[in-house]
């Protein structure tokens, strides 16, 4: 990624003074924070990273040959993947075989024993995804790709996984399409896979097609939420190219999709604010700071349903562990929800903290 600092104002390191501890300096726009931010933590992490994703290309190392899917995630917050992990043990067993991209370099491979854990840059999830459907999975007829905010519920999610992918022609099994846009092709609709959390058939995919799951401009089909989509994201332009040479994306029904899986969604915004503040009020006062109006758009709400997110995630640690994990900035879930409560008049209609809570009572209820 690059890690230049074009966005930042001539001269200045945004939130750093005099060798000082970090502060958050109200003067600097809240989205231009965030876009250095995400900038800072892959260089950071880079110093723990570097030299193993060098040696991953060096060595290209593989899965051994067998008939267990291949489950795939990758993780910037050492908590949420102790909670990913405990629940895709405890409902999938030894189903699968799991590889973890370590992307904070701050994983502790002994509490994942029978889990190849890779520290790996921080590039884009297209890229680690790729490497791992052609690389670590090369052995392997299914690659199942789960984002490490989506948890795995159900241990039947790997029988839907095998008796989809045993349906010939069919490339795919998606447990959380995409909702805001659909494929419109030869005067058909068909729903958008993402790559959430969807199994591949590798044969198709890989060995027959070789695609990939970079995304792409030029994304034309049809909106749901009133603006042109414009880009395809991560899996996008290859789920259109799979379907226009006849194969079938599966889709598990709506109707089914929360009995198998349930996540949390945008949390990386959060992730790396906690990774760049060192106290509470500093990440209190970047969420206050701002003019309550600004609350209208996407930036603030996500923050918060991000710290939200990782305040349910932490508590899940708590009960796994006995003791909370080490985040030194994130605040008390008291003031979270006091800042909720004072913002939630200036919320968008369409934005909603409801997703968070009904997904950390289902994680609180599913340890």
């Amino acid at each position: 990624m690059d890690a230049s600092r074009a966005n930042l104002p001539a001269g200045q390191d945004i939130g750093m003074h005099s060798g000082k501890e970090t502060r958050y300096d109200s003067r600097v726009d809240y989205s231009q924070l965030l876009r250095y931010v995400f900038k800072r933590f892959s260089v950071r992490s880079a110093g723990r990273t570097l030299l193993p994703t060098l040696q991953y290309y060096a060595t290209h190392p593989a899965l051994p040959a067998g008939d267990k899917p291949a489950l795939f995630t990758m993780n910037i917050l050492p908590p949420m993947m102790t909670v990913w992990h405990h629940l895709a043990r405890k409902n999938l067993g030894n189903r699968v075989d799991i590889t973890v991209f370590d992307c904070s370099g701050k994983l502790d491979e002994q509490e994942f024993s029978g889990t190849h854990v890779q520290k790996f840059l921080n590039l884009y999830a297209a890229t680690k995804s790729d490497a791992f459907l052609n690389q670590i999975a090369r052995q392997r007829r299914i690659g199942w790709i789960c984002d490490d905010d989506m948890f795995i519920l159900d241990g039947k999610a790997a029988d839907v996984v095998e008796r989809e992918l045993a349906v010939p022609n069919t490339a795919s099994i998606s447990f959380r399409p995409r909702s805001w846009w659909h494929f419109e092709m030869d005067g058909k609709q068909y729903p958008v896979s993402s790559s959430y959390c969807i199994a591949f058939n590798r044969e198709i995919f890989v060995e027959k097609e070789h695609l990939s799951l970079r995304p792409a401009d030029g994304n034309t089909h049809p909106s749901h939420i009133g603006k042109p989509v414009r880009r395809y994201d991560t899996a996008d332009l290859a789920n259109e190219m799979l379907l226009r040479k006849g194969y079938r994306c599966a889709i598990v029904p709506e109707e089914e999709r929360e009995k198998y899986v349930t996540g949390f969604s945008g949390m990386s915004g959060a992730v790396m604010l906690l990774a760049y503040f060192t106290k509470p009020e500093q990440m209190m006062d970047y969420l206050e700071s701002p003019p309550k109006e600004r609350w209208s758009g996407n930036v603030l709400f996500g923050v918060l349903a991000g710290l939200l997110a990782i305040s349910t995630i932490q508590e899940c640690y708590v009960r796994l562990k006995g003791q909370p994990y080490p985040l030194r900035s994130l605040p008390t879930r008291a003031a979270l929800d006091n800042l909720r409560r004072d913002r939630e008049p200036y919320l968008r209609k369409d934005n909603s903290f409801k997703r968070v809570d009904d997904v950390s009572a289902r994680l609180l209820a599913s340890l």
